[in-house]
């Protein structure tokens, strides 16, 4: 794999881990925001909306990289039994 295509495929995978951040945020964050006879709480948007948009980055790079790791580690191996 090229390094353009490693560098494209990690930038996509970012935004797809983004997006399934604030997709788990969107759940019921209506009803997180206002609560019963309160004002609303606005440490829904400035502290749970970023967490979970970094952490759906975070996630999804991490598993992104594994896998690049896995792949890489199965290219050696059979580099390895070809030189044999």
């Amino acid at each position: 794999m090229g390094q353009r295509m490693q560098a494209a495929g990690g930038c996509l995978i970012a935004v797809v881990g983004a997006g399934a951040g604030l997709a788990v945020w969107a759940v019921n964050s209506r009803d997180r925001f206002q609560r019963f006879e309160q004002g609303p709480d606005w440490s829904v948007l400035y502290a749970e909306l970023p967490l979970m948009v970094l952490g759906g980055t975070a996630a999804a790079l991490g598993l992104w990289a594994l896998g690049l790791r896995a792949l890489g580690l199965r290219a050696l191996g059979r580099r390895v039994r070809a030189r044999r």
